[in-house]
């Protein structure tokens, strides 16, 4: 029998599709850094075996799953070359494993994960359906209909999937580490477009996905009338919000989600519109909107003494705006604290001013150390230059929280997308 080993199976993705193997009766293990990380405890739960990085691991009878932030000189990846055996990139395995169900692909600069979880939860109302969501969970249905997974745009690895759907969220400059700018992202997801088999689903607000030409119809959801699934009547309040929706200008149905912000509208809207392209009954989708919980790192709250905490992965200008107008949509009332640590050198460089306009939208603003990445450690600049540019905003580092404990009755947001939840976990240490 195949036994499956995973070089990096702590990664978001990597972890997820170690479950989904897992769950489908494969023999996985995998190997990663010391380091703890929130992916493993997924992983810990179905005690899939996790080794440290070492060449020994690898032994003859292993398919090897290798994840891409790995080049072919990692040494377990070099001894399963020297072994003679299969090396699978993540991306290309995944492409395989998704021919056997329809394939539902969530993809775009921002809200894939959100939206990925959020499908996930509805359509599996209606038939067995398993799922790759980007926050390290993965769950695997034997015999399920529909496989939904998110599709990173990241050095094009999107471009290996041929899914029968796409829900297409935005097109944002981002990951300047690699793309050049917004034209060369756009082509990166023109050529996923042509990919795609049966239909794709896109945000007819961004003016980008506006110009994606397929082979396949495409479908447009938002808030403008010219829309195919259109938003209108929002309601916000403090428990979610409510909107109804019109398909091509006729009354579909009222809808009422449990989450803040137009962002989280958009993504529900998306949802909406695959199941309904997918015949799939409005009562479900009704009421597994209500019952859905959110994923991991995308707005977790808890409640410690008077403070509300947030966990969120917010690492890009336009996630951050996002993220604080659900905050203030949510908690009207009380002051919204910024601490935030930026994610990678060029991505701090390339958005220096964004990144002080939004973080400016708080009342109050912390900043921690720039993140580095396995992919670049150093750079020109430092946190330094982001406090320069946003006024009475302060450095925060781990070993001294406690000037947090100033903000009665405040909600204080920890985003980024390294390893901000320290800075949360020493905090919540200094409170009790």
């Amino acid at each position: 029998m195949t036994v499956y080993h995973f070089v990096g199976i702590k990664g978001t993705g990597m972890s997820a599709l170690a479950q989904i193997l897992h769950d489908m009766n494969y023999e996985v293990q995998g190997s990663d850094i010391d380091k703890k990380v929130f992916t493993q405890k997924a992983l810990e739960a179905r005690n899939i075996k996790v080794l440290p990085f070492a060449k020994e691991n690898i032994k003859e009878g292993l398919t090897i799953i290798a994840g891409n932030a790995f080049p072919d000189t990692h040494p377990e990846i070099e001894e399963a070359f020297n072994l003679g055996l299969p090396v699978i990139r993540y991306h290309r395995f995944l492409g395989e494993f998704m021919q056997m169900y329809t394939s539902v692909a969530i993809t775009g600069v921002h809200g894939k994960t959100s939206t990925t979880g959020l499908l996930s939860h509805v359509i599996q109302g209606a038939e067995p359906t398993s799922y790759l969501i980007g926050d390290g969970t993965g769950n695997g249905i034997p015999n399920s209909k529909y496989f939904v997974f998110e599709a990173c745009e990241y050095r094009r690895h999107f471009l290996s999937y041929k899914p029968d759907y796409a829900i297409m969220t935005n097109i944002d400059f981002d990951h300047p580490d690699y793309f050049t700018n917004i034209e060369d992202v756009f082509s990166a997801f023109q050529e996923m477009a042509v990919l795609v088999e049966k239909g794709i689903i896109a945000c007819g607000d961004d003016e980008q996905l506006q110009q994606i030409q397929a082979k396949v119809p495409v479908v447009y959801y938002g808030f403008g009338e010219e829309n195919d699934f259109q938003a209108r009547n929002v309601v916000k309040s403090t428990d979610g919000t409510e909107f109804d929706v019109f398909v091509r200008n006729t009354f579909y149905a009222s809808f009422k989600i449990t989450t803040y912000g137009d962002h989280s509208v958009l993504n529900a809207l998306s949802v909406i519109a695959l199941c309904h392209y997918e015949e799939i009954d409005v009562e479900i989708i009704q009421q597994r909107l209500l019952t859905f919980e959110g994923v991991k790192r995308r707005f977790n709250e808890k409640r410690v003494g008077d403070q509300i905490l947030i966990d969120d992965y917010a690492h890009h200008p336009t996630e951050i705006n996002a993220t604080i107008d659900a905050a203030r949509q949510k908690y009207p009332d009380r002051d919204i604290v910024a601490v935030f640590q930026p994610h990678t050198f060029t991505r701090t460089q390339s958005f220096l001013e964004e990144f002080a306009e939004s973080l400016q939208k708080a009342d109050y603003i912390y900043l921690c150390d720039i993140f580095g990445s396995a992919r670049e450690n150093v750079g020109k600049l430092s946190i330094d230059n982001l406090l320069e540019k946003i006024e009475n905003s302060k450095l925060i580092n781990e070993e001294d929280t406690s000037v947090l404990k100033a903000h009665d009755n405040a909600v204080l947001v920890f985003m980024g997308a390294g390893d901000i939840q320290k800075y949360q976990e020493a905090y919540e240490k200094v409170l009790a």
